[in-house]
Formats: C-alpha cells, sequence, structure tokens
C-alpha cells in the first residue's frame, strides 16, 4: 500500500481554523508536494468561503466535528483557541489521523497528557507548531554550541516581552477558561521551547514564579493590530509572569512574559545563554532580521565579542510543517507524541501553581 504523501498517495490534510494560525498552516501545507488540503472549517462564513475559494480548497465545514469525520483524511491541522485543541485532537487522533497543532498543546499539563496519550495509542504523529525555535538564527546557535565548548552553561535568560500588545481585551484570549491564562501560556511555550532546545533539552524540575495583570485590569496595554479586540470578557489573566526554573542539571532559567508593561519593551523576543567560559545572545526587537546574535569569549585576557552575520528570512512556520510531513511520510513515528512539548506545558503549570500558591513546587 503506498505511503501517504506519496505521488501515488497524496497527503490529504484538512485545516481547522481560520486566524493568523490556521491561514499559516493552510497556506504551508497547500505549497508542499505531495500535500493536498481538501477540507477547511471554521465558523466565520465570509472567511471560510473567501479561503477556501482563493486557497482552492472543495470541501468547507461550519463545525469542526464534521471535518474530522471524514474518512479520507490522513492529517487534522488545528489552528483555533485553545481550549479546542484537546477535543478536536482526540477527536482526530482517535480516527486515526496525525495531528498537527498550535502551541500551547492544551490549556493544562492533564489535557496535554491526555493527548500525548492518545496519539500514542493511535500510534500517530502529534506535533506542535514551535516555528521560533527554526528561525536561521537560533538554528545559527544551535550549530554554535554544537561545534564550540563555551563550558557549563549554568544559568540562561530567556523572554518575551511587549510594551502594548495584550491580543484583544476581552476576547477569548484573556479569558483563562478558553486561553488557560495570559501571556506565559501564550509566549511563554516559545521561549521555553527555545531555551530548553539550546541547552540541550534539560529537564525542569522545580518554578517559582510570580504573576500580575495590572494593565489588563484597568482596560490598558491593549494592541492596536488586534483583531480580537472589543469583547466584553473580563480581564481574567495575567499581562506579566516571571518565574525562576531549576533544572536537573544544576542549572537555572529565568523566563519571563509580558504582553504589556510600561517599560523601554517593544516587541521584544531574548535568550542568553551563561557559560563557564562562554555566552551567547540572541536578541530580536520588533521581529528584526539581522544583526540578532551576539558571541561572548575571552581573547588574551580581555572579554571579546563577536557579531556573526545572519539573515533571518521567513518561513519558519513552513519549516516546522515541513518536518512534521516528513516525520508522517517516515512511518517512523514512536518518538512524535508530543512529549518534549507534554514536558512543555508541565512547566508552564507549574508557573501557574507557584504563582498562585505563593511558593516553590515540582514539575509533574
Amino acid at each position: 500500500m503506498p505511503q501517504p504523501g506519496t505521488d501515488s498517495a497524496p497527503l490529504r490534510v484538512g485545516v481547522v481554523g481560520l486566524g493568523f494560525a490556521g491561514t499559516t498552516a493552510l497556506d504551508a501545507f497547500s505549497s508542499l508536494p505531495g500535500v493536498e488540503v481538501v477540507a477547511l472549517a471554521g465558523q466565520e462564513q465570509p472567511r471560510l468561503d473567501e479561503l477556501a475559494e482563493s486557497r482552492g480548497v472543495p470541501n468547507r465545514y461550519h463545525d469542526w466535528q464534521d471535518l474530522v469525520a471524514r474518512d479520507d483524511l490522513d492529517v487534522v491541522s488545528i489552528g483555533v483557541p485553545n481550549h479546542l485543541h484537546h477535543p478536536i485532537a482526540l477527536a482526530a487522533l482517535g480516527s486515526g489521523k496525525h495531528v498537527f497543532c498550535e502551541k500551547p498543546l492544551a490549556p493544562t499539563g492533564a489535557l496535554a497528557q491526555e493527548m500525548v496519550d492518545a496519539a500514542r495509542a493511535a500510534d500517530r504523529v502529534l506535533e506542535i507548531a514551535f516555528n521560533h525555535r527554526r528561525r536561521a538564527d537560533v538554528q545559527f546557535l544551535r550549530r554554535y554550541l554544537d561545534e564550540h565548548d563555551i563550558g557549563r552553561i549554568y544559568h540562561a535568560r530567556s523572554s518575551w516581552r511587549r510594551r502594548a500588545g495584550i491580543p484583544g481585551l476581552g476576547s477569548w484570549f484573556t479569558n483563562r477558561a478558553l486561553a488557560g491564562g495570559g501571556p506565559m501560556v501564550d509566549l511563554g511555550p516559545h521561549m521555553l521551547d527555545i531555551a530548553l532546545f539550546l541547552m540541550d533539552e534539560p529537564r525542569v524540575q522545580r518554578v517559582s514564579a510570580v504573576t500580575y495583570g495590572e494593565l489588563g485590569r484597568g482596560g490598558r496595554g491593549g494592541s492596536k493590530a488586534a483583531k480580537t479586540t472589543g469583547g466584553n470578557r473580563a480581564f481574567e489573566v495575567e499581562d506579566f509572569a516571571s518565574a525562576l526554573l531549576r533544572l536537573d542539571t544544576g542549572g537555572s532559567i529565568h523566563l519571563e512574559t509580558s504582553w504589556a508593561s510600561y517599560s523601554a519593551d517593544q516587541e521584544d523576543i531574548a535568550v542568553e545563554l551563561l557559560g563557564a567560559t562562554g555566552g551567547v545572545r540572541l536578541f530580536v526587537r520588533d521581529y528584526a532580521t539581522d544583526g540578532t546574535i551576539r558571541l561572548y569569549g575571552d581573547e588574551g585576557g580581555a572579554p571579546v565579542v563577536t557579531i556573526p552575520t545572519v539573515h533571518v528570512p521567513s518561513g519558519h512556520h513552513l519549516a516546522v510543517i515541513e518536518e512534521f510531513v516528513a516525520k508522517v511520510r517516515s512511518g517512523e513515528w514512536a518518538d512524535a507524541y508530543g512529549d518534549y512539548a507534554l514536558h512543555r506545558s508541565r512547566v508552564i503549570d507549574a508557573v501557574y501553581q507557584s504563582a498562585a500558591e505563593d511558593r516553590e513546587v515540582e514539575v509533574a
């Protein structure tokens, strides 16, 4: 029987979601050879019709359940609000489909565990859209650390901070039941993923954290660009979170996320690793594409800073979907059930528990 995704058996994909995440996945899958997007689901009818017609998707559905029920799909791509990741993924995996899901895996670690268990039981790929680790500058740093010894990496700082960027005051983003949290569950998974990826996947054991919602509760800090503004839900999540993560290596990570603050931040992504004999730093202001890396060391007993030339083209989302498609086609799925994403969800859980209980907690 031909493997899905070959010339004789194209990989057939159904996409759920019409916003940025859904549209980005739709375009990425559609661009790959041997892949056919045959179904699209979403509840905004004009947007659904426009996307289906402009991208040539033959089948459209108002309800995701009808899309997932198709028996001719190999893959379901999930790009919807956080609380829907879990039910859609369970339904898709339970019917034998591979799943590509936006981050976070789920609003809580317990729900994420159920998704991973379902992927393992069905022997199907469950991949999460950690596209930022595919940035050219992050990949450069990964290669640099493989090829250069900076000594024991004892501490890392990883953050994504905004001056004013709450993505929709009163929308699902700021409702705890629908989102699971604020910037720590929205931006935190990316920054935790980059740090753990660069540090060669240590395990986080304990977390001590604080969260605040000063601006959001006052109706301040909303993103002018957000299309989801104007909702009528209360602001129930944080707009700032900071956590100290203790690792099984004896090292640590300071993880910080912010949707809004009265500070020098604009739209700043930063990761810094401190090694015993050297250090590296990634700093991306307003999605900069050049000059984002600094390498720190000594030369002749004097401090030296090196600025390598690394250009960051677009296409990180396409890269992660290309890897997902390659994994599905390989037929080797035993290491692709989403376990690494589950660990990130467990850490985010511990951040919120620590902040709520005002104490250091163990990561489940």
